[in-house]
């Protein structure tokens, strides 16, 4: 199914998407936000669909047990540890792009739908090793809009570019907006 069904289905629900594909979208870290809310999930993979990538995500390896499993890995999913820090998340991630042409992963900074002070640094930390830009991808509950709004070519120096990444999500709101904390997410990263 192409773009403009997708762009249909959203209509449907009174969305509409903005911005349209980049080359660079081919191989990327692609970062979206807010994440408070299961629908988040819904409204990010008709937005890569629109796109036309095919765009992979990381997800707890619970989740990966029947019947969930094969309808995971037909979207994209990739299981990871959650609770092994040790586990090399980045470097396997970096490893998808060194062994594909095209490779998009989808993560959402916060790692969790629920409020956290402090955005997780790994994606970050992957496009940095894999040597690839940041794409930025919104879902906004108020104008019900969402998209991909700039790339972002990362630095190495964290502390600065996720201040500059930051600013491009103050005005976006989210589904549960007290737990989208962008009043806090400007102070130093751990």
């Amino acid at each position: 199914m192409g773009s403009k069904f997708w762009k249909f289905i959203l209509k449907l629900f009174g969305w509409k998407f903005e911005g349209s594909f980049r080359p660079e979208m081919d191989r990327c870290v692609m970062i979206e936000a807010p994440h408070t809310s299961g629908w988040d999930f819904i409204l990010g993979r008709i937005g890569i669909w629109i796109l036309g990538l095919n765009g992979r995500f990381l997800i707890k390896k619970e989740f990966f047990k029947f019947p969930l499993n094969y309808p995971l890995k037909k979207l994209g999913g990739l299981p990871v540890d959650r609770g092994n820090r040790k586990n090399g998340i980045v470097n396997q991630v970096a490893k998808y792009f060194s062994e594909n042409e095209k490779f998009t992963i989808v993560i959402t900074p916060e790692g969790t739908r629920k409020y956290t002070k402090h955005w997780k640094r790994g994606f970050y930390e992957i496009a940095i090793e894999a040597q690839v830009p940041i794409v930025l991808s919104f879902i906004d509950y108020k104008r019900k809009t969402c998209g991909v709004m700039a790339t972002f070519y990362p630095t190495g120096n964290y502390n600065e570019d996720i201040v500059e990444i930051q600013e491009k999500y103050k005005y976006v709101v989210a589904r549960h907006p007290k737990q989208f904390n962008m009043s806090e997410m400007y102070w130093k990263q751990d």
